[in-house]
């Protein structure tokens, strides 16, 4: 181990010593890798020529195994998955492989800007702009690779997404966002309207077809690789849930938004490859933009609330950057669906006045 690590904590200390067990002599220093919204931590460092990462996962927040039992599965269904090398689930250490540092976000940011991040010239038949023409074929990737997931990936052993489930995650939007961080009261007639929202959200999910989920297919976890575009991150929380669920994590991503022709423009491309696959019925097609869009209420309801938990609970306030996109999706759909317009007026109304104001 290069002589300059330094070591901030008992747990990194830890990690340095294990890494030396496991690999031996020739671990160089460990650089900061990425940070995101749970207790991991993520350590870039060279070894042997190659560079790897060092994870550290306390095991009483994080489950280890789970994670290298679906690495593992992602990668027996062709998915470009980080490959675990070595792992103490006991103490919630691994070593995996690193898949770079340009994520999708950073380039998909670059190409609304609009600037060329690309060496080659893209094919000017997808997009008049070339650096849109980028997204578009970073989005057929990722449609591509989320179809290779529904199709190849077993569903047997994960949790499954049943109303439960679905109605804990909606409950997030009120307890943490309203209630916790804005300290909004619900009127009865607000109540009441939420929780009819709640059921419908809830049969949207239920009625379509069950496939295995990623749960945060979003820019942030998906990065540009040269060959197998893209990796996949954050994979351990996949479960058994709606058709729909990854494709709304992709397309309304709540740390980038696009126009609405845009969306159902990837939409339609996902559609295609999903009902020429077998994913998709012939029958379900029509149902599809409506499953998609409510499930993607669903999910930006659940991210609300969850960015609001990190900003309170957690002190990681960051998050907080992204509601107001997240909340303009839902603001969005008010004006779409009869059922997300008392929703949309509560948040037009009172929850962006007094998020504003904070």
């Amino acid at each position: 181990m290069t002589e300059g690590v330094g070591v901030s904590d008992e747990r990194q200390n830890l990690l340095i010593h294990w890494l030396q067990e496991v690999l031996g002599d020739g671990v160089g220093a460990l650089v900061p890798a990425s940070a995101d919204a749970s207790f991991r931590r993520y350590w870039r460092f060279p070894y042997q020529g190659r560079s790897l990462i060092a994870v550290d996962a306390p095991p009483e927040h994080e489950d280890s195994a789970r994670f290298v039992r679906l690495a593992r599965s992602f990668r027996r269904a062709e998915l470009n998955a980080p490959e675990v090398l070595a792992e103490d689930s006991r103490r919630g250490f691994m070593v995996v492989s690193d898949l770079g540092v340009r994520t999708y976000l950073s380039l998909l940011k670059a190409a609304q800007a609009p600037v060329q991040w690309s060496a080659q010239p893209p094919d000017q038949s997808l997009d008049p702009d070339p650096a849109l023409a980028q997204a578009d074929l970073l989005y057929g990737d990722a449609i591509a690779a989320l179809i290779r997931l529904q199709l190849r990936l077993s569903v047997v052993g994960l949790p499954f997404y049943d109303i439960a489930f679905l109605r804990r995650e909606l409950e997030l939007f009120r307890l943490w966002l309203l209630a916790d961080l804005l300290q909004i009261n619900l009127s009865v007639a607000e109540a009441n309207d939420l929780e009819r929202l709640y059921s419908v959200l809830v049969e949207n999910a239920l009625v379509q077809p069950y496939v295995a989920v990623h749960r945060d297919f979003h820019s942030r976890n998906l990065m540009l690789t040269e060959t197998a575009n893209p990796g996949i991150l954050d994979l351990q929380d996949a479960v058994a849930g709606p058709l729909t669920y990854d494709l709304a994590s992709l397309l309304k991503d709540c740390y980038i938004a696009w126009p609405r022709e845009r969306v159902l423009g990837w939409l339609d491309c996902y559609a295609e490859q999903a009902q020429a696959s077998g994913l998709l019925k012939a029958s379900d097609r029509p149902k599809l933009l409506r499953w998609f869009d409510l499930m993607g209420a669903q999910r930006h309801l659940k991210a609300a609330g969850i960015f609001a938990r990190l900003a309170v609970r957690d002190g990681k306030r960051g998050y907080l950057a992204d509601l107001p996109r997240t909340l303009g999706y839902l603001q969005e759909l008010g004006s779409l669906y009869a059922e997300l317009q008392p929703l949309a007026n509560l948040i037009s109304h009172r929850v962006i006045p007094r998020l504003s104001a904070r």
